[in-house]
């Protein structure tokens, strides 16, 4: 991080130039933002992760501009064209775009029509024409005849592209058309001839305009990618008759025969040069902005998702369901061990449901299950249905688990390396139960773009959304916190100042020595130094250890305080770990020193309350209505209950219990004008919706939460 920038950054974040510096020096010192977040609250004046994240993004973007300014210079003054003039205003250049309109002019060419016109020697004739003084403008063409200019037609068209190329390298030109374009360029998309029927999902794209500044990011991420599929051709301009006045008005001095030509290369410029450039410029700016809210789009959601309500440890049938393959059941510990595996045949075209039924009385009972946990895909709802009929007068409660990424999963070398010994389906059944039991921890192993809950995720900048989605992990682990003794290595790799290589030793000292009895035997991990330490170990956790405190998320570096606090009330450490009631009985002012201040001090109280409290919800129970088994079971008017499953800009989408996800409009979510529908619905939020329209040949159900009794 450049310590030089925090002034700029305070500016433009509107946070104070002691916290920016503060959280700028923090991060040069290899701190993670998680750890600056939770641990470091007095130095940057308590800034929240997404703060701290804001600052750190802000200098990376300083950065690449000050060194395409110093590439710039550098190039500017090898041509020996730099004067202090121009350096200074390079210099004091803050806008990218201004930046380049600078450079223009002096960037390395290749053969262009004005460079052809230039070794032409046309180059004095076009200086004479765009003084624009009154002269003959064909007669003086006429002493620039040579072999290479045949005519006076040749020498005032190569003088008119020279005139075209200084005019789109003129920086305030190109400040004033832009101007235009951002207030009003406009998106233009027509079908290419042919394309109809081949690209018929995007049909609305067909025909279609819309300002550019009002364009929504999934409107256009669909646009492009119909582009990019050669349906669409996509175009972005202004009116062309505002930008023309402009530029004649900056540049078109008097009424004569060489203002007329002037008026004609201006034209030129426009049409063959500015708009062009202009256009890729403000596409390229567009695809950003889309990008920037396809990504945050996809780590919101990716976020609540991680973050769902948990089961916790309890012993876990899972079942993968199918028809005509068969339902693959698994039985797991409270730990998420694999003990046993079979087949099940409930359901056509097999139909063993007696013998199905038997086996399955026999698993629940011999491996003392507590909970069921179906896989929501193919055969989900004829196997909750199966389940209930058989189970239904016992204590066991089943629940529908989301499958999204789960053959992502079971494929992958992850799963081989867990697996080695079983098949895809077996892999994929104990996901669904590892699921329940706690989603963060399982869902880790995935990559983030295969867990289903983004937009367009493929269409966006993939080193910017695996950046976004890695931190969005990172931050998930972190806030929930880890189990050293439990974690796998792919959870371990997300705590803060860990990584791959790091984790892995850690499952490897465990394996060798056996389970960590405190946190200070993290320092016997290979590569653990007293940095990488001071980074994760208040993010991990060990239960029933000698010290109590490795069991909460106070940080070893502050025991010191806690055991002050102790001494002070005459109690030992495991007493005053999960009492809520030292609070009322001690003074926090008397513990501040220049280690600890009140906000960590503050955090320490909550923590002893509650000690390695899991910020998340515990899973609830919920049921889809049994007798909607398909679309075709589906009429305008009802009324069911859904599980909100991925959330869009334009609305989220509800699994109500079949192979088709309904849609809420955003227009639907709520009576009152909504920006965002994240602001009125969650993932995994249970819903009650009404289904407004079913279109059963394209496979859509819209729906509503409006105006449910």
């Amino acid at each position: 991080m450049e310590l030089k920038y925090f002034k700029q950054i305070s500016g433009r974040l509107k946070i104070s130039e002691s916290s920016v510096f503060a959280t700028l020096k923090l991060l040069e010192q290899g701190n993670t933002i998680p750890f600056i977040a939770r641990y470091r609250k007095e130095i940057t004046n308590n800034l929240d992760e997404t703060q701290i994240l804001d600052i750190k993004n802000e200098s990376c973007r300083l950065v690449e501009i000050d060194s395409r300014r110093e590439t710039i210079l550098k190039e500017i003054e090898r041509q020996g064209k730099l004067t202090p003039e121009l350096k200074k205003m390079i210099e004091e250049t803050e806008d990218s775009a201004a930046l380049e309109d600078i450079y223009l002019p002096f960037k390395p060419k290749r053969k262009t029509k004005a460079t052809v016109a230039k070794e032409m020697g046309l180059e004095p004739l076009a200086e004479l024409i765009f003084s624009q003084k009154n002269f003959d403008i064909n007669k003086e063409a006429e002493k620039y005849l040579n072999d290479s200019v045949k005519d006076t037609e040749s020498a005032l068209e190569g003088a008119g592209y020279i005139i075209a190329e200084w005019v789109n390298e003129d920086k305030t030109v190109r400040e004033s058309v832009r101007s235009i374009f951002e207030k009003g360029a406009v998106v233009y998309s027509t079908v290419i001839k042919g394309m109809e029927e081949q690209g018929a999902k995007y049909r609305d794209y067909f025909n279609f305009s819309e300002p550019l500044s009002k364009i929504s990011s999934h409107r256009f991420l669909a646009i492009k990618r119909a582009e990019n599929e050669n349906i669409l051709k996509v175009s972005i301009y202004p009116g062309e008759s505002d930008s023309i006045e402009v530029m004649e008005k900056l540049l078109v001095l008097s009424g004569n025969q060489a203002s007329e030509f002037v008026k004609i290369a201006i034209r030129d410029c426009y049409k063959r040069l500015l708009c062009p450039s202009l256009e890729t410029e403000f596409t390229n700016i567009a695809k950003q902005k889309a990008d920037g809210e396809a990504i945050r789009v996809f780590a919101d959601n990716l976020r609540q998702l991680l973050l769902a309500p948990f089961l916790g440890r309890k012993k876990i049938l899972a079942i993968d369901p199918g028809f005509r393959t068969g339902c693959k059941v698994v039985c797991l510990n409270e730990q998420g061990d694999l003990l046993f595996n079979d087949t099940i045949y409930p359901h056509p075209p097999v139909n063993k449901m007696e013998e199905s039924a038997k086996k399955m009385k026999e698993i629940v009972s011999k491996y003392e299950i507590e909970v069921i946990a179906i896989g929501n895909g193919t055969a989900s709802r004829e196997t909750s249905q199966f389940i209930n009929i058989f189970f239904e007068d016992t204590n066991i409660k089943v629940f529908i688990v989301s499958e999204s990424g789960a053959s992502i999963y079971s494929a992958s070398p992850v799963a081989r390396e867990e697996f080695p010994d079983h098949d895809v389906t077996v892999r994929g059944a104990v996901s669904i139960g590892r699921r329940l039991m706690d989603p963060l921890a399982e869902l880790v192993k995935i990559d983030p773009k295969s867990i289903g809950v983004g937009q367009y995720q493929h269409d966006v900048d993939q080193s910017k959304l695996k950046e976004s989605l890695d931190y969005t992990v990172e931050s998930c682990v972190n806030m929930v916190g880890v189990n050293l003794n439990t974690a796998s290595k792919h959870l371990l790799m997300y705590v803060s100042g860990l990584g791959p290589k790091i984790a892995q030793n850690i499952i490897e000292y465990r394996k060798e020595n056996g389970a960590f009895l405190t946190r200070n035997d993290l320092k016997k991990v290979p590569k653990v130094g007293e940095k990488i330490f001071e980074q994760c170990a208040g993010f991990l956790r060990i239960e029933d250890g000698k010290n109590p405190l490795d069991s909460s998320a106070v940080h070893p570096e502050s025991y010191y305080v806690v055991e002050k606090i102790a001494q002070d009330l005459g109690i030992g450490l495991a007493d005053i770990v999960g009492n809520g009631n030292i609070k009322d009985n001690i003074n926090l002012s008397n513990y501040v020193d220049d280690k600890t201040g009140i906000l960590t001090l503050r955090d320490i109280l909550l923590e002893l309350a509650k000690p390695g409290r899991d910020p998340r919800e515990n899973v609830d129970d919920f049921e889809f209505k049994k007798d909607i088994l398909s679309i075709d079971d589906l009429k305008a008017g009802m009324i069911l209950n859904g599980i909100i499953n991925n959330i869009t800009n334009f609305g989220a989408f509800v699994d109500i219990g079949i192979k088709e996800y309904g849609l809420i409009h955003i227009s639907e979510l709520s009576h009152k004008f909504i920006k965002n529908p994240h602001e009125v619905v969650k993932i995994n939020q249970k819903v009650n919706v009404r289904i407004i329209d079913v279109d059963y040949e394209r496979k859509r159900i819209s729906m509503s939460l409006k105006q449910i009794s």
